[in-house]
């Protein structure tokens, strides 16, 4: 089985989606998002010690704006090389300067803001083949907040209110960037309450894992299956492998959905979900040790 060599960080997102904040809401941005750690995680997984960044605030209605609070984070973190990719159409992601600078620089970021505008940017694009290439191939580095982080996956979570989710179509699905191949990663998902809406997403596609992120919070994915929390809140794993019965094919639309037996995990910083074998681990050590006697067996 093909192991990229990549590695993909997706970010639960926090009060900001593409909307400035409020002067009271910017410090605890700075404070919840950077000083906790994912950005330096970000930088920390690159392997050149002065990275190249490219910012891609295709999903905000507001690039600039974003992109600025972007090149001020990275440069409180020390890191000056960053540059902002303002991909608002079809026709800028295909100019060869984007496609240039995506072969240059070292990892990528994806801003909030609204998932469906990346995919109808970037997908069957040069540039997007590129960087699956490059991820697959290469040690590089694909981070994605809030909409980056849900654009990730084959299978993209398009939109669908909270309250509603568990009633059949409640949950609007999409394609993806298709980076992550078996799970659906849903995000703003503790302070949302959007358990039912990824239970709903991962039991309309049989054998999938959904990826709940916590505000704050995110995940290292590496080798495409080993899942690591970073952050500080919670990350919620929904395995749709061992469902026993839904009534999701059978049912009318708006009526209330049935499932037996979905698997669910929470995880906190420092806890580490493998999804090919669908295992917990409580730490770097226990995985470390369980595939070494794996390997030893």
């Amino acid at each position: 089985m093909d192991i990229p060599k990549g590695k993909l960080i997706a970010v639960g997102g926090n009060e900001d989606k593409g909307t400035y904040p409020n002067p009271r809401s910017k410090k605890k941005y700075y404070l919840d998002f950077f000083e906790l750690g994912i950005l330096k995680r970000f930088l920390k997984e690159i392997p050149a010690k002065q990275p190249h960044i490219e910012v891609i605030t295709t999903a905000s209605m507001i690039p600039e704006e974003v992109g600025e609070r972007y090149l001020s984070a990275f440069s409180i973190l020390g890191v000056e090389n960053v540059n902002l990719m303002h991909i608002k159409t079809q026709d800028d992601a295909k100019l060869s300067e984007y496609i240039q600078r995506v072969n240059a620089c070292d990892g990528v970021m994806f801003s909030g803001g609204d998932q469906s505008r990346i995919t109808r940017m970037f997908l069957n694009t040069q540039i997007l083949e590129v960087m699956k290439h490059r991820y697959w191939h290469e040690p590089f580095v694909i981070a994605g907040t809030s909409a980056g982080a849900m654009a990730m996956s084959k299978r993209m979570i398009k939109g669908g209110s909270a309250p509603e989710s568990l009633l059949r179509g409640a949950v609007k699905m999409g394609t993806g960037l298709e980076l992550l191949d078996s799970a659906i990663i849903d995000t703003h998902f503790v302070k949302r309450g959007r358990f039912g809406r990824l239970m709903e997403a991962v039991v309309s596609y049989p054998k999938t894992i959904g990826i709940g992120l916590g505000e704050d919070t995110g995940v290292l994915i590496t080798e495409g299956c080993k899942v690591e929390t970073i952050g500080s809140n919670l990350v919620v794993i929904a395995d749709g492998h061992e469902v026993k019965y839904t009534n999701i094919n059978d049912v009318e639309k708006g009526r209330p959905v049935a499932i037996d037996h979905m698997v669910m995990h929470v995880l906190a910083k420092g806890n580490i979900f493998d999804i090919n074998t669908r295992t917990f681990y409580a730490s770097e050590e226990a995985y470390r040790h369980a595939n070494l006697q794996e390997t030893s067996s």
